[in-house]
């Protein structure tokens, strides 16, 4: 009889275990199984209000574990300047996304959230990390290898921080410089963008040879999750101003605004985020016929549709004014994830409502979720969805230093060198008795970097975070006897009581985001201009320009002996005097039209009225000269 009940027992145990051992088997869980039946699988399990949490993305000032785990919430990301602690570290980063994480993790089923950021010109709101060159600094580099390279560096120092999302690139045509966020775009020639969508590859990985085209790729935990935007038009609006109107009939939008899309699609792009602006007076958060039909449909886009900060908000003016609306016309729209980032309840208790009263069908929403399943799935964020720690040393290392003063080399472009070819004043001598450095420009960090560091709009100063400014760089490479004297805006006196071999006057704009850098005039900071009359009328000099756009120097051009555009360079300053003093040669190119007069915007090559003052493509050309 013993031995009976000891058997009867045994027999209970191994069942209950082979119970348990299947309860434990989820089919979406398993990295073996095929990505639509884990897609299929876990779909299949979820509730309306688990869905609906994957569809929203929150700002880390609201989020919470608990957030994440009571309303399921899909993504959440870092506004510009949004940080864990000032000047914090890449732990500091990893512990605060990882807590966010723990709280997904802990839900009935465990689906991992996303996080996102701004890391337009390296993980810019970082502390310490590689800044790179602002895009439109890229495009006169015109070198797609250089720039995937820089993706891949990106990659790794956003994952070092444990965040696996890049709000990143901006594939935007800016068809006027007025417009605050040209320095974004790689080029006004939608063909030079197309060639830097190089840069996704380079941030999510190379695709697959046999991958269906359309389908998302991210090759694992030191790559990540990349975002075409703003689709689509956002740089043809209209005087350049900001979530503006473009008015463009549809063969010009398909023709300038959209192939940089069809390249990004091609190469795996996981993410496409909506453009604030208006096509022809319709909301792009809004048109169903661009978003669901034409990207989705037409395109085979088979990643997630993403809005922009309160976009569906401002799809009504003014913003927010009927929340149900814009939450129906953005979703109906084809809006997979809305960026809320604040009100989250009202957005997802907005959406729920829509849904139950079949105002939205359950359709639309599983589309949405099956997209972002697919994405998480593809990146492998169900198999490691905490931060890997190994990667902390990535983060502002030397190899990515030395790619971006690489980058900063190649986007200087010459503008003028000297009166004629045979009077030519670069490069410059790293000996001479004293030389004059000047401008507010020389010596700002902050400045140097532009808008979209540490902070949204940029900051200005020398403790924004680690890097070389010009200054320093040139006091790094002239000869030990060559007296270096800075002085930032120095009057006739002093220029006429000092005997200077040459000087080198740095000047441009101060750093500025979005409408904040809308601007009809396009002219140097003061007082730059005057810097440049004063410095320029008594000795040899050359200008260099930190700008996000050709800004006005016509007035001055006579005055100056050589011209450099440099763009927003970024962390390394020593790129710039690469150049200035021969170590390499100019081979920039200019990436967009230096006008005149700003009369006479727009003015891109092409157009019926174009009378440059420096052509599209124009750059000079310097040899090195290693023995000066």
């Amino acid at each position: 009889m013993a031995r009976v009940t000891i058997l009867l027992m045994g027999l209970m145990l191994f069942h209950c275990w082979v119970a348990t051992t299947e309860a434990k088997y989820l089919k979406y869980k398993d990295p073996i199984q095929p990505l639509n039946v884990r897609i299929k699988d876990l779909m299949d399990r979820m509730t309306l209000e688990e869905k609906i949490g994957q569809m929203t993305q929150i700002e880390r000032k609201v989020a919470s574990a608990e957030v994440m785990k009571n309303y399921y919430i899909g993504s959440v990301l870092s506004g510009g300047g949004s940080v864990p602690k000032p000047q914090a570290s890449a732990e500091d980063w990893i512990h605060m996304v990882n807590d966010f994480q723990k709280g997904s993790l802990s839900t009935r089923l465990g689906i991992p959230m996303l996080y996102g950021i701004d890391a337009v010109h390296g993980n810019n709101n970082v502390y310490n990390a590689t800044i790179f060159p602002h895009n439109i600094g890229l495009g006169a580099t015109r070198d797609p290898k250089l720039v995937r390279k820089i993706g891949a560096a990106t990659a790794l120092e956003v994952r070092a921080t444990g965040v696996q999302y890049a709000f990143a690139p901006c594939i935007a045509v800016c068809r006027d410089p007025r417009w605050g966020r040209c320095y974004e775009s790689y080029s006004e020639d939608h063909k030079v963008v197309q060639v830097m969508t190089e840069i996704i590859p380079g941030l999510q990985g190379e695709i697959t040879a046999n991958s269906p085209k359309g389908v998302p790729f991210v090759a694992g935990k030191r790559k990540v999750v990349a975002s075409a935007k703003h689709y689509v038009g956002d740089g043809g609006t209209i005087k350049g101003i900001n979530e503006n109107n473009t008015v463009i009939s549809r063969q010009g939008l398909l023709s300038i605004h959209m192939p940089a899309y069809y390249n990004a699609i091609i190469k795996g792009v996981s993410t496409v985020m909506i453009s604030y602006s208006s096509w022809n007076g319709e909301k792009m958060h809004a048109n169903r016929n661009l978003i669901t039909d034409f990207l989705k449909n037409t395109l085979r886009f088979r990643g997630f549709v993403i809005s922009d900060w309160q976009g569906i908000d401002r799809i009504t003016t003014p913003p927010h004014a009927n929340y149900t609306y814009s939450i129906y016309a953005s979703i109906t729209a084809g809006i997979d994830m809305v960026m809320v980032p604040f009100n989250y309840t009202e957005f997802i208790d907005g959406l729920t409502s829509l849904v139950k009263s079949n105002a939205i069908p359950m359709s639309r929403i599983d589309d949405a979720v099956r997209r972002i399943l697919r994405v998480k799935f593809v990146m492998g964020l169900f198999e490691n969805p905490l931060a890997d720690h190994s990667l902390i040393h990535q983060l502002g290392r030397k190899k990515h230093r030395k790619l971006a003063r690489e980058a900063v080399r190649k986007s200087l472009v010459l503008l003028k060198n000297g009166k004629n070819a045979n009077q030519s004043l670069l490069p410059l001598p790293k000996r001479a008795s004293k030389i004059l450095v000047a401008g507010s420009h020389a010596d700002n960090l902050g400045y140097q970097c532009g808008g979209w560091t540490i902070e949204w709009q940029g900051v200005s100063g020398n403790n924004v975070t680690k890097g070389t400014t010009i200054l320093s760089a040139i006091k790094n490479t002239v000869d030990k006897d060559t007296e270096v004297v800075y002085k930032e805006n120095p009057d006739l006196d002093f220029l006429k009581s000092n005997n200077f071999s040459y000087a080198i006057v740095v000047v441009g704009e101060k750093p500025y985001a979005e409408t904040d850098g809308d601007s009809l005039n396009l002219t140097i900071s003061a007082p730059g201009p005057q810097t440049i009359k004063n410095v320029c009328g008594g000795v040899k000099c050359v200008t260099v320009i930190i700008s996000g756009r050709p800004v006005v120097i016509q007035p001055y051009v006579d005055k100056i002996e050589a011209l450099v555009a440099a763009w927003l360079p970024g962390t390394e300053g020593n790129g710039v005097t690469d150049v200035l003093f021969g170590d390499y040669g100019f081979s920039g190119k200019l990436p967009r039209t230096w006008f005149k007069t700003v009369d006479q915007l727009p003015m891109n090559v092409g157009d019926s009225h174009y009378d440059p003052l420096f052509p599209f493509g124009f750059g000079l050309k310097t040899k090195p000269h290693k023995a000066n």
